[in-house]
């Protein structure tokens, strides 16, 4: 007889006599449409009967007793949630009845072991409920009088299916605590994800309309007097509002950043606009990974934007220079200052450059002065089509 595969019954919490969905009793993971295969060894009950040309009467209590048999066994199967202990007891205690009466009822011992390793937590529980069936198989066949095949398949064989079957049932928990593993990581990953894309959006729509809101104000200042600035500046916006909606797209994707070179020079023109005097040292960029080119384009853009918003300062510099296989990025203020607590940018920024392994100091005694380093090493990164799938996954 082949090693049957039983059904998992140890983590489910619906009642006892609720059915499966019929959809589903025949894709289990676990074992599909076998259990029906393993019904057939039940004809070995009725070996006996037919070669004794046994009476009606024992036709009928065996047929009862194939009946009861069947219940308990596909019950495993379809009930939601089986008592699979009840269900291995229920079918020694068949063997037990019957055996008196027909030899074939060893085959209920051994579907009782075959099962019993799917029921339990543990192997050690598995170990102990077979040596427990064996003995039982033993003791009443030994009461009977019964010897030879008939003890065999009573007491050792179905030990050995048992034992065969914990092998399996082992596999089939660790299967199962993986897949939770795996929907536990998943579950993380879109939590992550949507974290990264409420830090993007926070910068992106932070920068912007506070870019939007400075150019509509010197705009609503020179209509007056200088009215072709003041439609050259509302132009600006439009160019600016139209460039905010392909960002937003952007940072959904993933691909928010242009480039480190273009959000300073961006950095730079916003600052100006708001009256800030500029000092930008960055002439020997080097070339930087994606990853930190992206994560410093973003510190750049929320920095600029408190700068603009909070600090009222009058001059802003901005640093940027490699430090034995670092890049470090300054930028430093001489507006008010004093801020000790941190806000949502610049929380989400520091997020990203620790996730490159890297640190961010933040010094508001005279100003702020903000200081990142970033080492510089490639970090594994997912395809444009993958990012792109998993943020339209988790935006559903």
């Amino acid at each position: 007889m082949p090693l049957m595969q039983g059904p998992d019954t140890t983590c489910e919490t619906a009642g006892p006599f609720t059915l499966k969905p019929w959809n589903q009793i025949f894709k289990d993971k676990e074992h599909g449409w076998s259990p029906l295969l393993w019904v057939a060894y039940l004809g070995f009950f009725f070996i006996s009967p037919i070669f004794d040309h046994a009476s009606l009467k024992i036709w009928l209590l065996d047929g009862l007793g194939a009946v009861i048999f069947l219940c308990l066994y596909l019950g495993l199967f379809l009930l939601v949630s089986p008592r699979g202990l009840v269900h291995v007891a229920g079918m020694v205690l068949l063997g037990l009845l019957y055996q008196p009466i027909n030899g074939g009822a060893c085959t209920f011992f051994i579907y009782a072991a075959a099962m019993l390793p799917f029921c339990v937590e543990t192997q050690g529980a598995a170990v102990t409920g077979l040596i427990t069936i064996g003995a039982i198989g033993a003791v009443e066949a030994l009461l009977l009088h019964i010897g030879g095949w008939t003890l065999f398949y009573s007491a050792l064989f179905p030990v050995i299916i048992g034992a065969g079957n914990t092998f399996f049932a082992e596999r089939n928990r660790m299967n199962r605590r993986l897949r939770k593993a795996n929907e536990e990581i998943e579950h993380l990953a879109k939590l992550a994800e949507r974290e990264r894309i409420a830090r993007d959006l926070h910068d992106v729509l932070g920068h912007t309309l506070s870019v939007i809101t400075l150019k509509s104000q010197l705009a609503a200042k020179l209509i007056d007097r200088d009215p072709q600035r003041a439609g050259k500046e509302i132009r600006e916006v439009e160019e600016i509002s139209r460039q905010a909606l392909s960002d937003v797209r952007d940072a959904i994707r993933g691909y928010r950043s242009k480039g480190l070179l273009a959000e300073l020079a961006q950095a730079k023109s916003t600052l100006e606009t708001a009256g800030v005097e500029v000092r930008c040292d960055a002439a020997d960029i080097m070339k930087l990974p994606a990853m930190q080119e992206g994560v410093l384009s973003m510190a750049v853009k929320e920095a600029v934007t408190n700068v603009v918003r909070h600090a009222h300062a009058h001059t802003c510099s901005l640093r940027l220079e490699q430090r034995n296989g670092s890049c470090h990025l300054e930028i430093e203020d001489d507006g008010q200052g004093g801020f000790q607590s941190e806000g949502n940018g610049l929380r989400g920024m520091r997020e990203r450059v620790e996730m490159l392994g890297g640190t961010l100091t933040r010094d508001t005694r005279t100003g702020t002065r903000i200081a990142i380093t970033v080492p510089l090493k490639e970090v594994p990164t997912k395809s444009a089509a993958e990012s792109e799938i998993n943020s339209q996954d988790i935006l559903r």
